[in-house]
């Protein structure tokens, strides 16, 4: 598959989405990021901003299967993963597939589950596999996590650790809507929600395609080092006590890369590492608990960091 043809994809995703969604393009833009990159996405804000219905829009847009499951304190690993069941007709065992077997998994209020079953989204997420009773099956092509939380709600719920937050390659906002776009959104919903009559626009193929072909975009190797430079400098900020992994530093080419092709380039800037650093990187901060408190600590370092650093011309990343 082309580069233009993968933006093309985009776009009739994106536009089909747009049918339910008002507004929220760079949310938009940042799922088909995260979709096109092979990587999972966590969705929070207060309730009522349009979560859910967002990651079904993304679900509904595609011919690939879809599965919600709503996260509380009494779901299982086994009620994820599935479970090896004796049927007594058989004489037999037999394995009976959780919803993680599936193309889209919407994990509903993920913070509600304790910290047992949420883990055991971690081999899913990062392998593409669950381990069952020592055997080994491989999950569906392609495979998306699309994560909701609500931050404000401490009650019944559980913080994601480091390690499961590690896995996701953005966190997003929604945020609240402008007063136009409130009143387009009382219209649209006036009658009947326009998410019934979503079809879908692309096939599986053709994501798969995209998936595997969106590493052909360039990226300069002073581009490389900025990134590297980016994550190291989060490691020696005195505001942090655990900064960002290598994984987080190739979450960031592989997001850089899609953002290259959804503005129409097949070369990456340093406008669009900027673009992508802070959904890509903040999450995976561990701040100290004096700066943990504060609102937003995590995007600030990420923008302290990006005013700070040196960014290569934007010449010599063109000329790779």
């Amino acid at each position: 598959m082309l580069l233009s043809d993968i933006r093309r994809l985009a776009e009739q995703v994106k536009q089909n989405i747009g049918k339910v969604i008002v507004g929220k393009e760079e949310v938009i833009d940042h799922l088909l990021v995260a979709l096109i990159a092979s990587g999972h996405v966590l969705l929070e804000d207060v309730p009522g901003t349009g979560k859910t219905l967002l990651a079904k829009a993304m679900a509904r847009s595609l011919c690939v299967q879809c599965k919600r499951i709503q996260f509380t304190p009494d779901l299982l690993p086994s009620d994820l993963s599935g479970i090896n069941y004796y049927n007594q007709k058989e004489g037999a065992f037999q394995f009976r597939p959780g919803p993680v077997f599936t193309n889209i998994l919407l994990a509903d209020e993920i913070n509600r589950a304790t910290p047992r079953t949420q883990s055991s989204l971690l081999e899913c997420m990062e392998e593409r596999q669950v381990s069952i009773d020592g055997e080994t099956r491989a999950l569906n092509r392609p495979f998306m996590v699309i994560a909701t939380q609500n931050p404000v709600e401490n009650q019944g719920t559980f913080p994601l650790p480091e390690a499961q937050l590690d896995r996701f390659l953005l966190k997003v906002r929604m945020g609240y809507p402008s007063r136009e776009q409130g009143v387009d959104i009382l219209k649209r919903f006036k009658q009947a929600s326009p998410l019934d009559e979503l079809e879908s626009v692309a096939a599986e193929n053709e994501l798969i395609a995209a998936q595997m072909a969106y590493s052909q975009v360039d990226v300069h190797d002073d581009l490389l080092g900025y990134i590297v430079q980016l994550v190291e400098k989060t490691r020696s900020h005195p505001d942090v006590a655990l900064g960002v992994s290598p994984r987080g530093s190739q979450a960031l080419l592989k997001a850089v890369q899609v953002y290259a092709i959804l503005q129409g380039r097949d070369y990456v800037l340093p406008d669009d590492i900027k673009a992508m650093a802070k959904p890509v990187l903040a999450h995976r901060l561990l701040l100290k608990h004096a700066t943990r408190l504060k609102d937003n600590a995590s995007e600030a370092v990420i923008d302290y960091l990006l005013r700070e650093q040196p960014v290569p011309t934007e010449t010599v990343a063109q000329n790779g």
